[in-house]
C-alpha cells in the first residue's frame, strides 16, 4: 500500500492529502434536507471506519471545525486501530466585538481547542475575512489572535475565502505557517477565476491547505482531483470530505496515481444507457 506523500508546516509532518469534515457534520453546500441526511446517516462506527481507511495510507490530519464529541471519540478510536495520532487542524471562530456570549471570547473557544488536542489553530474565514482592511491592504488585529494561539502551544494559520488575506498576511509579516484556500476547476465558492486563485497559492510564501477541491460533490472525483493535483505546488495540501470509507479508498488511490503519473484505475459506474460501451 502506498503511504502518500507528505509536505512540512511549521516544522510538523504533514499529509498532502487532509481529510475534510463537511459530510461529517452536515454542510453539504447542496440543501438543508442534505444536510440533515449527512447528519443522521453518520455514527460513530462509521466515521472511525472512514478515519481508519484514511489513516491506514498516512493520512493523518483532520480539519475542521470544532469536531464535537461523537467525531473526536471516532478519531480516538481509529487512533487505537492505526497505532499513529491524528493532527488536528481546527478553525474556531469567536467574538470579535465585545458585549456578546462571554463563553465565546478568543481566550475560553482557544482553551477548549487546546484542550482537545488541537495542533494547528486557524480562525475560521467568519473571522479572517471580517478582519480584512483592502482598503488599507491589512488584516486587522491579526498579531493579537495569532499571539493567544502561540501562548496555547498550537500553531497559528488563516482560514479564508479572501485571496488578498494571502496577500496580505504575507505582506505584513504574520505569524502565521499555512493558509486555508478554496480552490476548484469550478470557481465554486471563490471569489475570483480559479486562475486568480492558483496565482495567488503559487506566490504564498507558506505552503497553502486547499478546500472543497470537488465543488462540494459538483465536480467528478478524476476532475476535480486531477486538476488540483497538476497545478498545486509540492508544498500544498487537499482537504477532501468523504461520506464512507468506500469513496475515502476511492479518491486517496485517484490521488495517488495522478500524483506518480499513473493511469488513474477508478471503477466505473455501469448504467443500461453505457451498456454499448462495455468491452470484453
Amino acid at each position: 500500500m502506498d503511504e502518500f506523500p507528505r509536505t512540512l508546516v511549521g516544522g510538523i509532518s504533514m499529509p498532502r492529502l487532509i481529510i475534510g469534515s463537511n459530510w461529517f457534520k452536515g454542510y453539504s453546500h447542496t440543501s438543508v434536507p442534505k444536510d440533515h441526511f449527512i447528519v443522521e446517516y453518520q455514527t460513530r462506527e462509521r466515521l472511525a471506519e472512514i478515519f481508519t481507511t484514511f489513516m491506514s495510507y498516512g493520512i493523518d490530519a483532520y480539519m475542521g471545525g470544532d469536531p464535537g464529541p461523537m467525531v473526536l471519540d471516532a478519531i480516538h478510536d481509529a487512533e487505537q486501530r492505526a497505532g499513529r495520532k491524528m493532527i488536528l487542524i481546527l478553525t474556531p471562530s469567536f467574538n470579535l466585538l465585545p458585549g456578546g456570549d462571554p463563553n465565546n471570547e478568543p481566550e475560553p473557544v482557544l482553551d477548549h481547542h487546546r484542550a482537545i488536542g488541537t495542533t494547528f489553530c486557524f480562525p475560521h474565514q467568519c473571522v479572517t475575512d471580517a478582519l480584512v482592511d483592502k482598503r488599507a491592504g491589512i488584516i486587522r488585529d491579526l498579531d493579537r489572535y495569532t499571539k493567544l494561539i502561540r501562548e496555547r502551544d498550537m500553531i497559528p494559520g488563516l482560514s479564508t475565502h479572501m485571496p488578498e488575506s494571502v496577500i496580505y498576511a504575507d505582506r505584513q509579516g504574520a505569524d502565521v505557517e499555512s493558509y486555508i484556500q478554496i480552490f476548484n476547476a469550478a470557481g465554486f465558492l471563490m471569489q475570483v477565476e480559479p486562475d486568480w486563485t492558483l496565482s495567488v497559492i503559487r506566490q504564498a510564501k507558506r505552503p497553502v491547505m486547499t478546500i472543497k477541491p470537488l465543488a462540494a460533490g459538483r465536480l467528478l472525483p478524476i476532475v476535480g482531483l486531477s486538476f488540483v493535483w497538476s497545478t498545486l505546488r509540492p508544498q500544498d495540501m487537499v482537504t477532501i470530505g468523504t461520506m464512507t470509507a468506500a469513496e475515502a479508498k476511492e479518491v486517496i488511490n485517484l490521488s495517488l496515481d495522478l500524483l506518480h503519473h499513473r493511469p488513474p484505475m477508478t471503477e466505473l459506474q455501469i448504467t443500461r444507457s453505457k451498456s454499448s460501451l462495455l468491452t470484453y
